[in-house]
Formats: C-alpha cells, sequence, structure tokens
C-alpha cells in the first residue's frame, strides 16, 4: 500500500459513523451486509449509510456486489490487511517485520514482541 491509499483509507475511517459502518461490516466478515442491515444495526437513516458507504468504497475498505434487487457490502480483507502492514510496517525501533508485499518476516526474531 503507497501512502495515498494509506491516507484515504484513514480519511475514510477517521469519521465516526463510517468507522462504525466499517466496524459493523468487518463484525460479519464475508458474509456482508445490505444498507438496511447496517441502517438498522447502527440506528441511522439508509441515507445517511449510502452517504458514507460511497467513501468507504472509494478507499477501497468495502466492496459491493448486487444480489437481485439488494446491494451487499464485504470488507475488503485484503486492504485492510494492507493499511495494517502499512501502519506497523518500521515498528520495533525501525526494524522491518514485513516484507514489501506486506507478509511477515518469520525470521526476524526482533520482530516476536511486535
Amino acid at each position: 500500500m503507497d501512502e495515498k491509499a494509506a491516507v484515504r483509507a484513514l480519511g475514510a475511517l477517521a469519521q465516526d459513523v463510517r468507522l462504525r459502518i466499517y466496524r459493523a461490516v468487518v463484525g460479519v466478515g464475508p458474509a456482508g451486509m445490505t444498507p438496511g442491515a447496517i441502517a438498522s444495526e447502527l440506528a441511522v437513516p439508509p441515507s445517511t449509510v449510502s452517504f458514507h458507504v460511497k467513501e468507504l468504497l472509494h478507499a477501497g475498505l468495502l466492496t459491493q456486489e448486487r444480489d437481485g434487487r439488494h446491494l451487499i457490502y464485504r470488507p475488503s480483507i485484503d486492504t485492510m490487511n494492507e493499511l495494517l502492514a502499512y501502519l506497523s510496517a518500521h515498528c520495533c525501533q525501525a526494524v522491518t517485520c514485513v516484507t514489501r508485499d506486506g507478509a511477515p518476516l518469520a525470521s526476524d526474531a526482533a520482530c516476536t514482541t511486535c
């Protein structure tokens, strides 16, 4: 993940309703949620859900799939993992704990405490 993508993702999450939507969708995992289910669970109007989901989609944090007349929003686990890897890539006193593709370095003893 590059810096611009990380800023876009963090910016999308830097709003309370969007963060709540994202956490709700991540909570159900690959099954995903419809906009109505999100609105009902979070007690926010459907139009509000629609507005905020667009930003999460733009940041790549959610995916959208049409199932008949319904939209299903699912978390993009790959993007979430890329963001986490980007944020923690230089932990442990600047010792790199992941490869460029975000995979953990299993042989790096300095990162066992991270």
